[in-house]
């Protein structure tokens, strides 16, 4: 007997076949298939062949693999009895449960001890396929490692894609080859973590942003995850992805995955990255108010750090205005004896001696500049230098003798007490100011691995979102080390990396988008300097990298020369003529001809429009530009093309392109078969392209 379920778009079918009451294995995942398509005949047609030097039959590849089915590869599910006794449970069908686009699965250990339940839901609209399963137990058990449900990966791609990072250099994309045996990895920092991003790509042969075939995952949980791509000595492969392991230090009756979010696409990386990206803006995100305008940012850090003035501050308000804010965030410096980064986090009242009369003046002012007021917490953490670990060392999460990260400790979030301490300090000040943003920091990893920390910081963002809805949250973890799907569903802005230099965050933003769509995506325009690098670049090239997201700006404006304020005032001024469609815009990775060249383009869900951003990161290694393709353009209409920043064209640029004079109107098929051929320029420019279909 076989049993089989699918799930359906317009874009893929997904098919769970299971021998008897065995636990499905993935029959089948790619274009749409006809309904009326045999299920059963499916999954016989993919059985392997048995030779030499195998068992007499193959262990199932479920969705869960067991070891007591003499599985060969990474199973499921470890766990122990209470006593510590290792178990291996063998699950039997016990109910299934359908109703429209979703699906769930309950099986039975054939002990009587464990259910197992696995879940699929499909979106139509965004084609995002959401897995996740759960454990429940009779008793008290410890668990080792617990797999979100396990996908067979094709034997189509030669290569996986995942990422890695640094501080101020997150989202760095790593190609493998598929080989025998596993690609493993596992970040057991407590966060999501710069070094280890959540996402898997796997292209299958001749994929590239544009084209070809290509399958994504991500896992939508903040506090440390383990990815295993495992190719068994059969030939097949498959795909897991759940908590880091020993993550639930106690016995417990109960247990999850986060989700999984998985979709394939059939016109490359794009495919992938505009499902994410639409997933995550429209269905993961809730904001406070949808339909109004992300406004312009500027945050104060890197015009003042510590060193907190109010009449400084309220001058660099005005400043900011005038170039285009519409919020100023005051960042970490206004509360405690915060001088330095060695003291009074956890101490979140307002400093008396920087603020006299409380924030209340500085808030009035940047209200009368017409700008919304967002401030700097760093909730979950704590300085041995502060009046609460003083009363409460015990609090602090891990031994006291551990090694510390920007002189702090993390604290114990598992702890109700702590949470309701961190709240009531929150809330005073949420309560007494009106603040609509807060930028949230967590500036260091935690001591140990521990799902019940990451629970108790969700626990305390819920509860202060319920208090005040009007409040948006913009996730930062020393830049871009917390960021995912789960934060996301609680926050509305993620900080993507604490470098400025706008050479890198082209780089990573570029990386970024094939999961984050620009409404969620920080980006600013930094100091002449930058902080992090030492680099210094040309205000346009600046503006015009953080125009390409949701625009801010982070320096401090009284260094801009006229000609510069001149620069950044026009690009704001063109962010905002253009946000309403362009935060709902898909972004799409171009394929450049030229490695020098990082280009992309944003198109309007309606198609009508598109900007398309290129970007030159390095000198080119032949002398002209090389003709630069566009996608998902309507090949029988006809488009308007303009190069809007073509006055920036450099004194070597002596040619004639049409671009450089003046707009262009050509058919669909041509810029998607030939391309765009845009003016020489220096490496660290930006060319900006409007194209509007006439």
């Amino acid at each position: 007997m076989t049993r089989s379920w699918r799930l359906d778009d317009e874009r893929q079918t997904l098919v769970l076949a299971a021998h008897g009451d065995r636990l499905p294995e993935l029959a089948y995942w790619g274009a749409p298939l006809p309904a009326g398509e045999d299920l059963g005949v499916l999954q016989r047609a993919a059985a392997l062949d048995v030779t030499g030097g195998m068992l007499d039959a193959n262990p199932d590849l479920s969705i869960c693999p067991e070891a007591a089915r003499l599985f060969p590869g990474q199973p499921g599910l470890i766990l122990r009895d209470g006593d510590g006794t290792p178990l291996l449970p063998k699950f039997c069908f016990s109910a299934e449960r359908q109703t429209g686009d979703s699906l769930e699965l309950i099986y039975e250990d054939t002990s009587g001890l464990l259910t197992y339940t696995a879940s699929f839901a499909i979106n139509p609209r965004t084609h995002i396929i959401t897995a996740q399963a759960r454990l429940d137990a009779k008793r008290p058990i410890h668990l080792h490692w617990f797999a979100a449900p396990v996908m067979q990966a094709s034997q189509q791609c030669d290569e996986m894609i995942d990422f890695a990072g640094r501080w101020c250099g997150e989202f760095q994309m790593n190609t493998t080859a598929w080989s025998p045996g596993m690609r493993y990895r596992e970040n057991r920092t407590g966060r999501t973590g710069h070094e280890h991003f959540p996402g898997l790509i796997l292209p299958e042969r001749g994929a590239t942003n544009t084209q070809g075939h290509a399958f994504a995952f991500h896992y939508g949980w903040s506090g440390g995850h383990r990815m295993i791509a495992e190719e068994l000595p059969d030939g097949r492969r498959q795909i897991q992805f759940g908590h880091a392991a020993r993550m639930e230090h106690v016995a417990d009756t109960a247990f999850h995955t986060a989700p999984l979010y998985m979709t394939c696409s059939r016109d490359g990386l794009n495919g992938c990255a505009v499902a994410f990206q639409r997933h995550l803006r429209d269905e993961i995100v809730t904001w406070p108010q949808r339909e109004r305008p992300r406004p312009v940012h500027y945050n104060c850090w890197e015009a003042v750090y510590f060193d907190h003035k109010l009449p400084t501050l309220k001058e660099i308000a005005e400043q900011a205005a005038q170039l285009g804010a519409e919020r100023f965030v005051l960042d970490d410096g206004w509360f405690g004896q915060r001088d330095d980064d060695t003291t009074s986090l956890s101490d979140w009242q307002v400093d008396p001696r920087k603020y006299p009369d409380g924030l209340g003046p500085l808030i009035d002012h940047v209200h009368g500049l017409g700008m919304s007021f967002g401030i700097w917490f760093e909730p979950e953490m704590i300085n041995p230098d502060s009046d609460v670990h003083r009363v409460h060392p015990e609090w602090a999460l891990g031994s006291e003798d551990q090694t510390l990260g920007r002189q702090q400790k993390a604290l114990n979030m598992a702890l109700p007490q702590v949470r309701d301490f961190i709240y009531e300090r929150m809330a005073a000040i949420l309560s007494e100011y009106p603040i609509d943003y807060i930028k949230w920091d967590h500036n260091r990893v935690l001591p140990m691995p521990d799902a019940a920390q990451t629970r108790g910081s969700y626990a305390l963002i819920d509860r202060l979102r319920a208090a005040f809805p009007d409040v948006e949250i913009e996730s930062c973890a020393s830049g871009g080390g917390r960021i995912d799907f789960g934060i996301l569903s609680r926050t509305h802005r993620v900080w993507l990396s604490d470098s400025n230099d706008a050479l890198e965050r082209l780089k990573m933003q570029h990386n970024a988008a094939l999961f984050l769509p620009a409404a969620v995506t920080g980006s600013h325009v930094g100091p002449r300097r930058c902080h992090t690098s030492g680099r210094v670049l040309d205000i346009s090239f600046r503006a015009w990298v953080a125009a390409q997201r949701h625009m801010g700006f982070e320096m401090d404006p009284r260094e801009l020369t006229d000609e510069e304020r001149t620069v950044l005032q026009e690009v704001t001024g063109w962010w905002k003529e253009n946000r309403d469609w362009m935060l709902r815009a898909d972004v799409l990775r171009l394929d450049s001809p030229d490695p020098a060249v990082i280009a992309e383009q944003q198109l309007a869900t309606d198609g009508s429009r598109f900007a398309a951003f290129i970007g030159k990161a390095g000198t080119s290694a032949q002398i002209a530009p090389r003709p630069l393709r566009l996608t998902r353009l309507d090949t029988d209409a006809r488009y308007e093309i303009t190069l809007i920043n073509r006055h920036a064209a450099p004194m070597l640029s002596r040619g004639s392109p049409l671009l450089k004079d003046e707009p262009m109107v050509v058919s669909g098929s041509y810029l998607l078969h030939h391309g765009i051929m845009m003016p020489w320029s220096f490496p660290e420019t930006v060319w900006v392209i409007e194209g509007r279909r006439v």
